[in-house]
Parts: structure tokens; sequence; C-alpha cells
């Protein structure tokens, strides 16, 4: 089985999560949850990766957020 790895990243401004770099050429998909952006990984690797001759694709997927937290003095 081919395992790809994808990086994503959250845009805090544009409230979106979106590839930031890919082991599968050209796949440039974003969504406004991580599970929607996880669904637009699968379809568009599906699409991107058809007729590569693999049966099936394990997509590692690893997130980079940020969050700010206050701290009561």
């Amino acid at each position: 089985m081919r395992v790809a790895v994808v990086k994503a990243t959250f845009d805090e401004d544009a409230r979106v999560w979106y590839v930031e770099s890919s082991d599968i050429e050209g796949l440039h998909v974003e969504g406004d949850t991580f599970e929607a952006f996880r669904r637009n990984v699968a379809d568009a690797a599906a699409d991107l990766l058809e007729g590569d001759g693999a049966e099936e694709v394990h997509i590692e997927i690893i997130a980079h957020a940020s969050v700010r937290a206050r701290v009561a003095a």
C-alpha cells in the first residue's frame, strides 16, 4: 500500500484548513472544518492518483494549528 503525507495548516484569517505541503503532486484543497478538509483530501487524492496502479493510498495528515490562552495574573 502506498503512503502519502499531507501537511495541513489552519489559516486564522480565512478560517480554513489548507494543504501546506503534500507528497501528492497537485493536491491543493481546503476545508472550513478539519473533517471537511479530510474529506476533500481523500476525494482530491483519489482523482489525482487515478490510474497510477495503486489500489489504495494511506494518507497521513499532519496538522498544525495554534491557539492563545489568557492566563490570570
